[in-house]
């Protein structure tokens, strides 16, 4: 089956200290936005409408108006308004940390709010998460993976998860994998593929950094040779001499860790004309059009073909029954027979809004509460809990490698971690 799969694009960093300062609504000290009892509710999402990442994060809004449509905008007696915020602007073409702070600083202060909907990349979350954190408002990321977001596991930085929850309790949950899963995925893969050893190359963002330690340990576990995990500067014309380096040092496998503005494109090109025997991998920071796509800017059909890359989204056909039926509900509704896949985490993280509203009410601390208290549930995505950090359980990953500018399925991955 043929499948466009324009991924997510997990992450950028950016400095705490923007917008940390304005977080909730001095007039409210309980943070109770909406009111036990209201009749109607807001739910918003922060996502990046501009730029690369636009294909994706558009494909997610329609998956989340189409779960709430389905619903009749109703969570049991609740009526549910729905406002779609855009993180990104114009003239950076991709998510800003002044952009980020002003949604999660309107929502936090706005009672009618008792849901938040993102972030896209994991490096607006650092800004966003403090931030609804001190506004007491539950939040639902539909796409991020880096590893501290949520725990101090390998692939965090220091201080990290405790920097991002200043009232030391905990708001944010996602449904797709961590990084830890991630880099077990892509060490898997590359055993599988018959790599002795690897060559890492990372973007130095919170996501490339932490997921390039994940994947480095992971591939040590599985008995790869390391020969070196080493940061690039993203804005660098090209990566010729890195590339020459890698080949002298006898690199049969490299993986990149990182997103693909930060210098992607160049690179591979860089390392498939020096190395053009070595075996190529990404992460889902590079799963999208911008990289695949040469009528897009991205990556030579000659290279891409080399290319294998590892995102958490499956071909419709490896999702239980109700997963199948969301791709078949999105194509009717849209008329859209080939859905970006991410459509699918856009739709479950309304999904799992409504109900937790029909279950808990409009008060947001009970909305938080019962969130956490998600066991066993029945999604679109496969059964799953979320854990005590806001992780999910699940923990399939694909494998896609790069036919005619798009990402084609190729398989899942069981990641040994």
């Amino acid at each position: 089956m043929r499948l466009r799969w324009l991924a997510v694009s997990s992450c950028l960093v950016a400095a705490l200290s923007l917008g940390l300062t304005a977080c909730g609504d001095d007039d409210d000290d309980d943070g109770g936005g909406g009111g036990a009892g209201a009749d109607t509710v807001k739910v918003v999402s922060s996502l990046p409408l501009q730029g690369a990442s636009r294909p994706q994060t558009t494909a997610m809004v329609d998956g989340i108006e189409l779960a709430l449509q389905q619903a009749n905008n109703k969570a049991g007696d609740v009526t549910i308004e729905y406002e779609s915020l855009d993180d990104s602007t114009a003239q950076a073409g991709a998510w800003t940390p002044e952009a980020t702070s002003a949604n999660a600083r309107q929502a936090a202060q706005d009672d009618s709010v008792v849901a938040y909907i993102g972030e896209f990349n994991s490096g607006a979350s650092a800004i966003s998460i403090p931030i609804l954190n001190e506004g007491g408002l539950a939040q639902v990321s539909p796409a991020n993976t880096a590893v501290g977001l949520t725990t101090d596991e390998p692939g965090a930085d220091q201080g990290e998860p405790d920097k991002y929850y200043p009232t030391g309790e905990r708001h944010y949950v996602r449904i797709v994998p961590k990084d830890t899963i991630q880099g077990a995925a892509l060490a898997t893969l590359m055993s599988d593929e018959g790599c002795g050893n690897i060559y890492i190359l990372n973007d130095k963002e919170v996501y490339g950094a932490g997921l390039s330690r994940n994947i480095e340990s992971s591939a040590e576990e599985q008995g790869l040779e390391v020969l070196g995990n080493d940061g690039i500067d993203p804005k660098a014309p090209n990566f010729r001499s890195l590339a020459s380096s890698m080949a002298d040092a006898g690199t049969e496998c490299f993986v990149y860790s990182g997103i693909t503005a930060n210098g992607a494109v160049q690179l591979f090109k860089d390392v498939e004309a020096a190395m053009p025997d070595a075996k190529l991998f990404g992460p889902d920071g590079i799963a999208e059009s911008g990289f695949a796509d040469p009528a897009e800017g991205g990556i030579p059909a000659n290279v891409g073909s080399k290319i294998l890359v590892t995102v958490a989204t499956l071909s419709p056909d490896q999702y239980p029954p109700e997963g199948q039926k969301f791709f078949e509900d999105f194509e009717r509704e849209y008329n859209e027979p080939n859905p970006d896949p991410y459509a699918i985490y856009g739709y479950e993280a309304m999904r799992l809004v409504i109900d937790t509203i029909a279950e808990a009410g409009t008060d947001r601390q009970a909305i938080i509460d019962q969130l956490f208290e998600t066991q066993g549930r029945e999604s679109v995505l496969g059964t799953y809990d979320i854990d005590e950090n806001g992780d999910t359980t699940l923990t399939d990953y694909g494998v896609y490698s790069i036919e005619g500018g798009e990402l084609q399925f190729d398989r899942t991955i069981k990641a040994a971690e």
